[in-house]
């Protein structure tokens, strides 16, 4: 059998970028099962309401849904069980120094496999505040609505 190259991504935690503010990204493993594993290559996962905690110098995600396998049998896994996180020691230090500070968290923004191996995207974040979301949102119509102005311009140039 081949061994798989490069990243397939399994799913997006779009919500968490919506409402928090990304300050620092890590990619950690996954202890996973059997059926886990052949689950998520079904490219079946919802990280929405998954978060990280650090509990006695280890990482472990939590929340984060991988629905039963449809082949499994007895040996099954829970749909939302925590899972242990695979990252340096120092890593682990740094994200448990810094999600002490008031307002940061954990959160998971991606799952995917690389080179056959199950990775998550994890990120230091902070909260947003509702202003904060509003002033994104609006940054985010300005730019959109001046780069359709901009190829308005160059259509009419070229005809």
């Amino acid at each position: 059998m081949a061994k798989e190259k490069g990243r397939k991504l399994i799913a997006q935690n779009k919500k968490a970028r919506h409402d928090y503010l990304i300050i620092d990204t890590y990619e950690a493993g996954l202890v996973l099962t059997g059926t886990e594993v052949k689950s998520l290559r079904q490219g079946r996962a919802s990280l929405v309401d998954g978060f990280v905690q650090l509990t006695d110098h280890e990482a472990w995600l939590h929340n984060v849904h991988v629905p039963e396998y449809s082949q499994g049998t007895w040996t099954n896994h829970s749909a939302r069980r925590k899972r242990k996180l695979l990252l340096h020691r120092e890593e682990i230090d740094k994200l448990e120094a810094k999600s002490q500070e008031t307002g940061h968290t954990i959160v998971p923004l991606s799952l995917y496999f690389k080179d056959g191996r199950a990775k998550v995207e994890i990120a230091l974040a902070k909260g947003k505040k509702e202003y904060d979301k509003r002033q994104t949102l609006r940054e985010k119509q300005d730019r959109r609505e001046a780069e359709r102005a901009i190829s308005a311009v160059r259509r009419k140039q070229r005809a």
